[in-house]
């Protein structure tokens, strides 16, 4: 008997990938079919598949080609494959040509043309684009501004329709965007959705602005500085069927989302305490308060998602401790929360003007996990017990930071898949709540 085996997404599964499974089917006796992990994809740069993985498998095995389906998880697991199963054809399409020569040292490799004039990745074009305009108010905000727009070429059915900033110096990718203002709502007219990174007191009016005209929102977070006005802004795009999303791009990372999983899986046991640092220094010689977001909204929103995504909303107390900058009645250059729950605790760190070590650490009755600085941006972390030999290293490609992935998951939002927002109303509204505690004085000034 003659075993072949393929690879594939198979996303959207068309006319073309039916024929290309039933000529590798012809080669042999019986057929295998490797279909990628939704993970191992997004480790390729392959973000914006469509369809679940068991979606996928189950559009595989309906053609009724396959005689037996396996999931492809990690590179290098074509070679496992052939040697396990025995294999003595590997086929792919020929737009991978010599790709694959390496495995004719253990079968046959065949490389078969592709059908003509259709592909899933034309399939997923032909969705509806969505324009989005990017908003910024200050030259602090231009590298998120540029990473937005480089990382949103990785995602099918976007295009990024201008920027509206009053910013002097606007870096190539931005610069020659289609609209380029400093009017809102000229940027408004011309986009179906809005990527805010204004300063966090001008969200409200921003959102406002964009939900008024029927305009979905991602906000870098926090959506604003105000519950009222968070109550009011979440209400009315409910109203409207708009989405409006809270963007920490760390929420949507691989390696942030496997300790998540962990964590709350009992591997570390009752989790008591839950310790976030993030910290910077400005990228001038001295702070702007006019440009620069104050320390509260520039690491808040990231330092309190792990503690509110793992203890909940329903904290018991608040300790607010905060340095303020000179002659600034708001602009924090540090701020030190701290948050007491029923049978557990949490703190964390946040600067712009001090710098501290930017780690993450989740203790538990049973073990703790640790993350290096900067954990926000991790691809690696560790499980760590009063026994050493049972510690372990867990390593995740990143990828764009979770920009990307943030994307998808807005694109997705819109098209009504609203479970694919990874930050739920409790966190966003908690961490307003916070802020807002914040900017209300209700904190302990260090003199």
């Amino acid at each position: 008997m003659t075993k072949v085996i393929t690879y594939g997404t198979y996303d959207l599964l068309h006319y073309g990938h039916i024929r290309l499974l039933e000529r590798a089917k012809a080669l042999g006796d019986y057929l295998i079919v490797g279909v990628t992990s939704d993970a191992f994809d997004r480790t390729r740069g392959k973000i914006n598949v469509q369809q679940s993985l068991m979606e996928r498998i189950d559009a595989v095995r309906a053609t009724g080609i396959a005689d037996q389906i396996v999931v492809e998880e990690y590179e290098g697991q074509k070679i496992d494959d052939i040697v396990k199963y025995g294999v003595d054809i590997f086929t792919v399409g020929s737009d991978w040509v010599g790709k694959f020569d390496y495995l004719n040292n253990y079968c046959k490799v065949v490389y078969l043309d592709r059908t003509q004039g259709v592909s899933s990745s034309e399939l997923r074009s032909e969705k509806r684009m969505e324009r989005i305009g990017i908003v910024g108010s200050s030259n602090n905000a231009m590298s998120m501004m540029s990473k937005f727009e480089r990382e949103s070429h990785y995602a099918n059915g976007i295009a990024i329709s201008g920027i509206c900033t009053r910013c002097d110096a606007l870096p190539p990718n931005l610069s020659t965007l289609p609209c380029v203002t400093d009017e809102y709502q000229e940027l408004l007219d011309v986009s179906d959705a809005i990527y805010l990174v204004s300063r966090p007191e001008k969200h409200y009016q921003h959102i406002m602005e964009a939900l008024s005209q029927g305009k979905h929102v991602l906000v870098e977070s926090p959506i604003t500085v105000d519950s009222t006005q968070y109550k009011e802004l979440t209400t009315y795009a409910n109203e409207r069927g708009l989405v409006l999303m809270d963007g920490i791009k760390t929420a949507y990372s691989i390696a942030y989302n496997r300790m998540m999983v962990l964590a709350k899986s009992g591997a570390i046991g009752d989790i008591i305490s839950v310790d976030a640092t993030c910290t910077s220094l400005p990228k001038s010689a001295v702070l702007q308060p006019d440009n620069d977001w104050n320390s509260i909204t520039a690491w808040g929103p990231t330092a309190l998602l792990p503690v509110l995504q793992l203890l909940g909303p329903d904290y018991e107390d608040i300790s607010i401790s905060s340095k303020m900058l000179d002659n600034t009645e708001h602009f924090d250059i540090f701020s030190k929360v701290d948050l007491r729950y029923p049978g557990a605790v949490a703190s964390m760190r946040v600067a712009q003007g001090v710098k501290s070590e930017g780690q993450l650490v989740i203790s538990g009755t049973k073990g703790y996990i640790y993350v290096p600085a900067p954990w926000w941006k991790t691809d690696y972390f560790e499980l760590r017990y009063e026994d050493q030999s049972n510690n372990r290293r867990y390593f995740y490609q990143l990828e764009g930071e979770g920009i990307r992935n943030e994307i998808v998951a807005f694109l997705r939002a819109i098209n009504g898949e609203m479970s694919s927002i990874t930050i739920n109303d409790n966190v966003s509204k908690t961490t307003v709540r916070v802020i807002d505690d914040f900017y209300k004085h209700k904190l302990l000034l260090l003199h």
